[in-house]
């Protein structure tokens, strides 16, 4: 059995890469999907497939419409998602993701620390699992494919 997971997030560092490392390094079968990770073709690519837009709210409103379109498609194939909440960047995108994940009826294996154990409670308590660290969603996964 081959399982896919999204992984919702911030894409401002290698979280992503760190997470596919450790499912590599194990040898588990896992095929990851998530958001356009190359931050400047994420904001982008609403003018890049619909024109110039007019000014720099019609810019996002454009490009979040094509990211969003992404996030659907692709949460939809996915079995399981992962939603990563950091302690550098604002966590908008990945709450929004994990409360669509939940919304949609998929797993979540929500990662936080501690310290956002208050802020994230109603998250915490929709999803599947929560865990403090990538090496445990990991192992979450491992779990699953036994």
């Amino acid at each position: 059995m081959e399982l896919v997971v999204y992984l919702a997030g911030q894409i401002h560092d290698d979280w992503r890469e760190q997470f596919r490392n450790k499912i590599k390094e194990k040898g588990f079968p896992i095929q990851t999907v998530g958001p356009q990770e190359n931050h400047d073709r994420s904001d982008e690519i609403g003018e890049l497939i619909k024109g110039t837009q007019p000014n720099a709210i019609y810019r996002d409103e454009a490009a979040s419409q094509m990211n969003n379109l992404r996030t659907t498609v692709l949460m939809n194939k996915a079995d399981v998602v992962v939603a990563l909440f950091g302690s550098k960047y604002k966590q908008w995108n990945t709450a929004m993701d994990a409360a669509t994940a939940i919304q949609m009826g998929k797993p979540v294996i929500l990662v936080r620390s501690e310290e956002f154990h208050h802020a994230l409670k109603e998250l915490s308590n929709k999803s599947q699992v929560v865990v403090e660290t990538l090496d445990q969603a990991v192992e979450a996964l491992a779990y699953i494919l036994e």
